[in-house]
């Protein structure tokens, strides 16, 4: 944990993070010089993709709701912000049990809904695998790691017909080959991605359905609808599971500095 000076009274926001909304929100924090921040991070890619800073710890490792609430308990923080992904209902589950037990205001981000497009639509990663299998072609997922063994085991030929872009992290590679793929039907790229890179990877690797999430513009999104339009390939869109409340990124640290000011202020009073 970051060790501040003994003349430095600023308070500390806990983030709970990984995403690009995580990212934006703790530059956001650390340019204003009011407070230092901790982001928690579930793995090491997510701590890499941090520009470092004096004012920035961050903690990496996956979290349950006792963990949180001992760390949120042990630490005096100002407040707590949940920048965990959409689809990521378990974590915030847990922070929001956590900040409640030891009355911790808690800020979620959350990201706007994408336009109405047309796709086929599945509710669940189980629903979107059978889809691709009733679907002719090669299958692109771009859905992560963790549901590959969903997709392996419901997708007919998936050693050959399926490509799956992944981060580039050595616990995704892994998955990725347990699960079944072959090096050479793994892709290990850090976006974001541009809809001309979608295009080109749909096009080179013979592409006819893709498999991704409804994660918003900052999950890059529209790209992938936007490449899928182009070269006619389906696109398979697993819905979000559960319409949340929530700020932007940018009203969260709208709203984290205005509990800075109010405590500075009471604070000098």
């Amino acid at each position: 944990m970051m060790q501040p000076a003994s003349n430095d009274s600023r308070p500390t926001v806990l983030v709970y993070g990984g995403t690009t909304e995580s990212r934006t929100l703790v530059e956001g924090l650390l340019a204003t010089g009011m407070c230092r921040v901790v982001l928690c991070v579930a793995t090491e890619y997510g701590a890499a993709v941090m520009p470092p800073h004096k004012d920035l710890a961050c903690l990496v490792g996956r979290q349950q709701a006792d963990d949180m609430e001992l760390l949120m308990g042990r630490e005096s923080f100002l407040c707590v912000v949940d920048a965990t992904h959409p689809y990521a209902t378990d974590v915030t589950a847990n922070i929001a049990q956590a900040s409640g037990a030891v009355g911790l205001s808690l800020i979620r981000v959350t990201r706007a809904e994408d336009a109405d497009d047309v796709w086929l639509t599945a509710q669940t990663v189980e629903e979107a695998a059978r889809i691709a299998n009733d679907l002719a072609g090669n299958i692109l997922l771009t859905t992560g790691t963790k549901d590959l063994p969903v997709f392996a085991k419901a997708i007919d030929g998936f050693t050959d017909r399926v490509y799956a872009r992944i981060l580039p992290a050595r616990e995704s590679l892994d998955l990725a080959l347990s699960a079944g793929l072959a090096p050479s039907h793994i892709i290990a790229m850090q976006g974001p991605f541009s809809m001309r890179l979608n295009v080109a990877l749909i096009e080179e690797l013979g592409i006819s359905v893709m498999v991704t999430k409804a994660s918003g513009r900052q999950g890059g999104f529209q790209e992938k609808s936007d490449a899928a339009k182009e070269t006619g390939c389906t696109l398979v869109v697993i819905a979000r599971p559960v319409e949340e409340e929530g700020l932007s990124v940018h009203k969260a640290v709208a709203q984290v500095i205005a509990m800075l000011r109010k405590r500075g202020a009471n604070h000098a009073g």
